[in-house]
């Protein structure tokens, strides 16, 4: 029996899987980009007729949306280049990458938009227009959630970090464009310009609050923080589903983009031989494929009640044995 020929049918899947992921990444990013230009066109637009700082707020947010946008559309591109000689493990990082990128800007545009709202808070200015500010608003809340549900779409074929957070940040975008709403016709109709400032404000922390959780996302990426629980335990599940494998350790998984990385060492029966033992790691990678499809695979057999930590200067991280939870 061929030693590749029981892996190839899981490969193809996998490669399957990953295609379809990048495919649906890239069209989410091109979304991104022509909705982001769009909502700047329009918002210009309507804080050059009604000079409202929420909309100020909201036309800056924008702006750095696209830059956004655009570092989000390289990066996944970057991304999904195949490995080559200088990155054996592919370049899936460059979505963390990006998404730092918009951590960084969207933390700008927060400290701006709540310096612009506590100057007005103390100047206040009427808000002229407000028509078009609030007609405006309202096209950007369809747009912007059109883009989030394309996003939420692309996210569950490909699971692409970039799209999870440019996905966030939009339905942020969202959220705060209501908070716009109310401050335009609050600064129009009502004569209360404050609390159009004050809006701006309420936009501001929400900036914030959304860059903080981008910025964690990324970190745990760059740092390699491991699988869930739940993703462990279900990759314990697949290879300890075969009676010949008695037990793994030093579990390691990581993430590089949309791929997870995984890397164990299964304890084997001394007496197999090594055709029959590769066999049985074959067979454990197309089980472990079947539950993580986008995923890049290391098994090391060690022989049954003979094996110690080793491996290098990290080997006795995850040396605890795995077990199936119980049901």
């Amino acid at each position: 029996m061929s030693t590749s020929s029981p892996n190839a049918p899981e490969r193809s899947v996998a490669a399957e899987a990953l295609l379809a992921g990048d495919a649906a990444t890239r069209e989410a990013t091109r979304l991104s980009v022509g909705v982001a230009f769009v909502l700047i066109i329009m918002k210009a637009f309507a804080l050059g007729a009604s000079g409202s700082v929420s909309m100020l707020a909201s036309l800056t947010d924008s702006a750095l949306d696209l830059v956004a946008s655009l570092a989000t559309f390289y990066a996944v591109r970057w991304a999904a280049a195949p490995p080559d000689d200088e990155h054996r493990f592919g370049h899936g990082k460059a979505e963390a990458l990006a998404a730092l990128v918009q951590a960084g800007l969207i933390f700008a545009s927060a400290v701006f938009v709540g310096w612009e709202g506590l100057q007005r808070i103390f100047d206040p200015r009427p808000v002229a227009a407000g028509g078009w500010a609030v007609g405006v608003t309202l096209i950007s809340m369809v747009l912007t959630g059109w883009l989030v549900w394309r996003q939420t779409r692309a996210l569950k074929i490909s699971g692409s970090m970039a799209v999870e957070g440019d996905r966030a940040h939009y339905a942020a975008d969202l959220m705060a464009n209501v908070v716009v709403l109310i401050g335009v016709i609050s600064g129009a109709w009502l004569a209360a310009p404050g609390l159009d400032a004050a809006a701006g404000l309420v936009v501001a922390v929400w900036l914030f609050w959304g860059a903080f959780g981008l910025m964690k996302t990324a970190a745990d990426h760059l740092l390699d923080r491991a699988a869930s629980e739940q993703e462990r335990a279900a990759i314990t599940a697949a290879v300890l589903a075969d009676p010949r494998i008695s037990g793994l350790h030093q579990l390691r998984t990581r993430m590089s983009g949309s791929v997870m990385l995984i890397q164990m060492h299964i304890d084997l029966d001394p007496a197999l031989t090594l055709e029959q033992a590769h066999e049985i790691v074959v067979e454990a990678e197309n089980r472990i494929l079947a539950t993580v499809p986008c995923a890049d695979i290391l098994i090391h057999p060690d022989p049954r009640g003979l094996a110690e930590p080793h491996g290098g200067v990290h080997a006795h991280v995850g040396d605890e044995p795995e077990s199936v939870p119980s049901q």
